[in-house]
């Protein structure tokens, strides 16, 4: 057993075990704004929570795909190739929830501010259960 591989393996595993740790926190606390915050002080108490360390844990899903992508490439590109849509739609959830916390902060009105909520509640939704359809193999179909 070589040593690099191992110390590598290990290493993905804590990067990935600390995104989804840590980022579990967030994703909850943006489903449940909409649910839970009444007024628009509850909101921001509740994204104050999150403010602070929210930007670092994306880093860690970062730093964790580019050493997966650097360590172990064949596993790389065969896990992102067969979960490519899944893996896209979360992407983009995770894009659009960040816009939506920068842009919360910067506008004034009750119209915009509430869009902006609704935006961090469905990234947040989307990002934590978004899955992939599976699709069962016909065993009744005949060999040609």
């Amino acid at each position: 057993m070589e040593l690099l591989p191992t110390i590598w393996f290990i290493a993905i595993a804590v990067l990935w075990t600390g995104y989804l740790f840590l980022e579990g926190f967030d994703l909850g606390v943006g489903v449940l704004m909409k649910l839970f915050a009444r007024n628009n002080t509850e909101r921001r108490v509740l994204l104050n929570t999150i403010g602070p360390v929210w930007d670092g844990n994306e880093v860690w899903l970062l730093t964790a795909g580019g050493a997966t992508f650097a360590a172990f490439p064949l596993w790389y590109a065969s896990l992102f190739s067969a979960l490519y849509l899944p893996l896209l739609v979360v992407l983009v959830a995770l894009i659009f929830r960040a816009v939506a916390f920068e842009y919360r902060g910067k506008v004034d009105t009750e119209r915009w501010r509430t869009l902006w909520d609704w935006a961090i509640a469905a990234g947040s939704l989307v990002a934590a259960f978004w899955r992939r359809r599976r699709t069962r193999p016909d065993h009744n179909r005949a060999a040609p």
